[in-house]
């Protein structure tokens, strides 16, 4: 029997399939529909490909190729033609299912928890800034990994790669308002596209400490003593880790003796910060390519190259503010407890071009991984955005690098689920009654997994074991009817009811 004489049949089924099979009561056949078998991002067939499909199937006699009769009907609905998607994130970026938003969460309050004890204040900004606020000076590498693009309003935006500009953007907004010294603390997602490797990725998170107006080398030592206090707080020693200082001066007094204009020092900077990354002669071709000659070149390196404060004082002597800034700095080192943590290196100058003054780097101590964090100086800094300059330091710190450390030291914790309670109804009758019960216990601060359909008590065991729960709360008919509920001690199995207003 065909669809059409079954709906004859039966009135009800005939009003259902009438949409379906209006186009029966003419020559013109029904169509069949292949179900897709793959969903997402489909390429829709627009009215006129349909109209051509339509032309090409009728035939000189006025027959559709189907033995229909060609003729004034609706289009056919649209078909989608869709296509699988890569259900990875795009490379270089992360998921964080529960286990790592653990970890993540875990990391982000020792970040906190630190910056509390230092008395700093959190601030944040948006993630997509202008991007003339990362454009500083040529050859910065910064520069090539953005990412930009032009928005609809036709404004050059970029995703921040770091969290120091947007700073400096927001205290030069909030002008005279701001009281000095700021103690501020930021962590944000940042984004870079550079190439990926261990503890590197093209996004990332970063814990951001700054000190503004204050010019003395006590906002670096007291800087470092927070990073120090963040490692010991997670197991990390001074034998896991230690920081690279040195100065920018330190280049700058080596430079003038060569008469190398002050416009260049950025440049030479920048491909300073490289040394441990490139062999040591395209160092020397890249410097030779901004106006060095051979003997500064060589005089620079051989700078670079001392890891004893006392052998630069010995060469540059002890009256420039460099080694007087250093000195400073390891005399506060002993009364901040760190000295054991600190140690000179002259190769350290950092790749962003704001450095002014004193800069550092955290590194691993075996050398399996690249800077753990880093900072510095950066008294000029506002002045490029036309503000007025402020004294300021500050420093970076990634949440990729930490984690690889943490992994190669065995020092992850061990973050499970954890919940106070797991309430369940034994009958559908009383979920009513179980939400209650969840709802006085979240009130008083205790966290409850409600169960919120009709299970055995076998799933809510193994539910509990999953969650880690302390105890189990069961709402049973003869237990209601007394006012009271069953409760269960998880790890002791003490069993015993009591009575709602009761249950702390």
């Amino acid at each position: 029997m065909s669809p059409l004489s079954s709906s004859l049949l039966n009135p009800r089924l005939s009003f259902s399939l009438k949409p379906l099979f209006l186009f029966s009561q003419s020559s013109f056949a029904p169509r069949k529909f292949q179900i897709p078998r793959q969903f997402v991002s489909a390429k829709r067939k627009t009215f006129s490909d349909l109209a051509s499909e339509q032309s090409s199937a009728t035939d000189n006699g006025g027959r559709s190729g189907r033995g229909g009769r060609s003729g004034a009907v609706s289009p056919s609905p649209v078909v989608e033609e869709v296509q699988r998607i890569d259900v990875n994130p795009p490379k270089g970026t992360r998921d964080f299912p529960p286990e790592d938003m653990r970890l993540r969460t875990w990391l982000f309050n020792h970040f906190r928890e630190v910056s509390r004890l230092f008395g700093f204040e959190e601030v944040d900004y948006p993630v997509l800034e202008s991007e003339a606020l990362f454009i500083r000076k040529a050859g910065e590498e910064i520069r090539d990994q953005l990412y930009c693009f032009e928005d609809r309003g036709n404004r050059r935006v970029a995703l921040r790669p770091e969290l120091t500009p947007s700073l400096a953007r927001l205290v030069i907004q909030k002008g005279k308002s701001l009281s000095l010294p700021l103690k501020w603390f930021a962590i944000g997602q940042c984004w870079r596209y550079e190439r990926m490797t261990r503890g590197r990725r093209r996004e990332h998170y970063q814990w951001n400490m700054d000190i503004l107006g204050l010019p003395e080398v006590t906002a670096e030592a007291e800087l470092i003593s927070s990073i120090v206090a963040f490692f010991k707080r997670i197991g990390i020693t001074e034998s896991d880790v230690g920081f690279k200082v040195s100065s920018r001066k330190v280049l700058q007094e080596v430079l003038r003796c060569y008469s190398v204009p002050e416009n260049l020092f950025g440049k030479v900077c920048i491909i300073i910060d490289k040394i441990e990354k490139i062999p040591i002669d395209e160092i020397k071709r890249e410097l030779n390519a901004t106006g060095l000659s051979e003997e500064a070149i060589e005089e620079l390196l051989q700078v670079l190259s001392i890891k004893s404060l006392t052998k630069l004082e010995e060469i540059l002597g002890g009256a420039g503010e460099a080694v007087a800034d250093l000195k400073e700095l390891f005399s506060l080192s002993e009364k901040f407890g760190y000295s054991e943590w600190i140690q000179f290196d002259a190769s350290v100058v950092r790749g962003l071009a704001y450095y002014t003054g004193i800069v550092f780097e955290g590194f691993d101590r075996q050398g399996k991984l690249r800077a753990i964090c880093g900072g510095g100086r950066y008294d000029r800094l506002l002045s490029t955005f036309g503000g007025d300059d402020v004294p300021a330091c500050g420093f970076g710190f990634g949440d990729a690098v930490i984690v690889e450390l943490l992994k190669e030291k065995g020092l992850l914790p061990e973050l499970n689920l954890e919940v106070d309670n797991i309430v369940c109804a034994l009958d559908y009758d009383l979920q009513g009654v179980a939400a209650e019960v969840a709802t006085k216990l979240r009130e008083k601060g205790q966290s409850v997994d409600l169960v919120l359909e009709s299970k055995p008590l076998k799933w809510v065991f193994k539910r509990a074991a999953r969650t880690n729960a302390q105890r189990l709360v069961l709402v049973g008919n003869t237990e209601w009817q007394k006012g009271m509920v069953g409760v269960k001690i998880l790890s002791s199995g003490e069993q015993y009811e009591i009575k709602l207003d009761e249950l702390e």
